[in-house]
């Protein structure tokens, strides 16, 4: 099944991270500005902050069959994005995809809350998110070699056609733990047992606004706005920063631009191992093994700050590299904890207003960059995203309470 969600996660940012990949030629070629393609950009964070809605539908609905629609949608919405011929038409078409794509986060956790026991659900979300990584990792070469080989147009029809395939494969394959014909009484009764009691739920349906109400729900909210700027940044500005401050061409994006992502791979289970081993060795409770691996990430993130200053393109490659390792370390540390914290009939709908508040920080830091790159250049914004995850640090210790 984590397999299955890792698959799903891959074609996710695979697809969203088609734009980014192709837009020096795509720009060039629509005669778009930086500002209008931020504006674009913008439209999609705009739209994914709907999130909630996604996760109340997947509550009330079911997981198999209402990802499977939410899929199907933001996979014919890329496809569509080779016919649009202006700024207007794609900022449109990522609407709905974002959107559409909304959906994702709180699946994958709602998934991995019903397939995984809490001490395992750590490392079960860092292999899940291994798929965001991975898939950002595969955009460069993949829509590259589709540029060169066709246009930038065909690489939204191959990117969307691979989402529709695995919308055929999840149909196929999922199924929830009580459901599924091949998992053995044991093996459900592990699961079981593994759950925290006081979170089972009683399969109502959550309410938004009692979830507001809970000082843990912010906890978890407000790291997220402060961390989500640096994933945004990597997947939607790096090829232009590479293009137009490193100087680099198409072919040496193909070459380069996957690396942060590769490292942001390692940091998904680097999180999840560390959360683990504080656990199992130190004797540290759940949460606090969450809040120490944040910390961690977030101390790690401080290179970030110095992109701008090194001189050589090799070495600002190697500090976005190992922000994508810190982001995904503490990222991934704090998706988990809506799963952790919250009761099972909520959980896809806490992901899911959590990813709200997190895109609302990118975008927000999206369209500052669209505003002010071409004034105060990339540096300052570098800084930034080294100093906002320590400030979402302090944040997770200070209003998650360890019991809820």
């Amino acid at each position: 099944m984590i397999s299955l969600l890792m698959l799903g996660s891959i074609v996710n940012y695979l697809t969203r991270s088609t734009l980014a990949v192709a837009a020096p030629t795509l720009l060039h070629d629509l005669h778009i500005t930086t500002r209008q393609y931020s504006w674009i950009v913008g439209t999609f964070q705009g739209a994914i902050m709907a999130q909630p809605i996604c996760g109340y539908v997947l509550d009330s609905l079911g997981l198999k069959f209402g990802l499977a629609i939410f899929v199907t949608i933001w996979a014919l919405t890329n496809m569509a994005h080779g016919f649009a011929h202006s700024w207007q038409a794609l900022a449109g078409l990522r609407g709905l995809m974002g959107f559409a794509e909304g959906s994702a986060n709180p699946a994958g956790m709602k998934a991995v809350a019903e397939w995984f026991p809490a001490r395992e659900r750590g490392l079960a979300g860092g292999v899940y998110n291994i798929g965001a990584s991975f898939g950002s990792m595969l955009a460069p070469p993949l829509v590259v070699w589709a540029i060169l080989r066709y246009n930038w147009q065909a690489a939204f029809v191959i990117t969307g056609a691979l989402g529709i395939l695995w919308v055929l494969l999840w149909l196929f394959c999922y199924q929830s733990p009580s459901r599924h014909p091949a998992l053995s009484a044991d093996e459900r009764s592990y699961i079981q047992d593994g759950q925290e009691k006081h979170l089972q739920g009683d399969g109502s349906r959550p309410s938004i606004l009692a979830i507001l109400r809970r000082r843990n729900f912010w906890g978890i909210a407000l790291p997220r706005f402060l961390a989500d700027p640096t994933w945004g940044t990597l997947t939607f500005w790096l090829p232009l920063y590479l293009t137009t401050v490193r100087h680099m061409n198409i072919q040496q994006i193909a070459l380069f631009a996957w690396m942060p992502f590769l490292a942001a791979d390692f940091g998904c289970l680097f999180g999840g191992f560390v959360s683990m081993t504080l656990q199992k060795y130190a004797g540290v409770d759940l949460i606090n093994a969450r809040r120490a691996t944040f910390t961690l990430g977030a101390c790690l993130m401080l290179g970030v700050g110095f992109v701008g200053v090194v001189q050589s393109p090799y070495a600002a490659i190697a500090l976005l590299s190992l922000a994508g390792f810190a982001h995904q370390t503490l990222s991934v540390t704090v998706i988990t904890m809506s799963a952790d914290l919250f009761k099972r009939n909520e959980v896809a709908t806490v992901a899911g207003m959590a990813g709200t508040f997190g895109n609302a920080g990118l975008l927000i830091f999206s369209l500052a960059i669209g505003g002010l790159v071409a004034t105060i250049g990339y540096t300052p914004f570098f800084i930034c995203l080294g100093i906002f995850d320590l400030i979402g640090a302090a944040l997770l210790w200070t209003l998650v309470k360890v019991k809820p």
